[in-house]
């Protein structure tokens, strides 16, 4: 049983950080959203929806850092896996986008192939990318803080932004 907890307890440090950052990040998502679609009549997502969604991500990450083609560049400088990470993540978040939007689309359609056409005739591009953009850059700073983290350690990263400053070393 102790080591039911002790799994558990860790499990739960280690889903922290992204979860707590993905919780963030789609706050600000859903916020740019509704600014976009101001007198569309479309309902704000919930921040349950969005924990919910923040969980998801978290763990997702957590599953994706284990598998081989993630960390495809280990021998080489941070940017290059920084960049790949951002690449992969921004992929599949555009897919969930599209995904997302493709759902709303079916269900008034009622259908999913005359959903995805009605969404490809009546989607505001500009809007879709603009979302893209928000997430290239929050996915950005994801991956460099997480790269960051994984080379120097966490917790060098927290004495780092919360103190004390460690000594410079020549």
């Amino acid at each position: 049983m102790n080591k039911l907890i002790s799994k558990l307890k860790e499990e739960l440090f280690a889903v922290l950080p992204p979860t707590i950052f993905f919780f963030v990040a789609l706050h600000v998502v859903v916020f740019v959203r509704v600014l976009m679609l101001k007198g569309a009549g479309l309902a704000p997502l919930s921040t349950v929806s969005i924990a919910i969604a923040a969980l998801i991500l978290g763990k997702s990450v957590l599953i994706a850092d284990m598998l081989p083609i993630i960390n495809r560049f280990p021998e080489r400088p941070l940017v290059y896996n920084v960049l790949w990470k951002t690449f992969i993540y921004l992929l599949v978040s555009a897919l969930i986008h599209y995904l997302e939007r493709l759902y709303d689309f079916s269900q008034q359609a009622g259908g999913i192939a005359a959903g995805n056409d009605m969404l490809l005739a009546e989607i505001v591009w500009p809007h879709f990318w603009a979302i893209q953009i928000v997430l290239l850059v929050l996915i950005l700073m994801y991956c460099t803080m997480h790269e960051l983290a994984r080379v120097i350690g966490a917790d060098m990263v927290l004495r780092i932004f919360f103190g004390p400053v460690p000594a410079r070393t020549v």
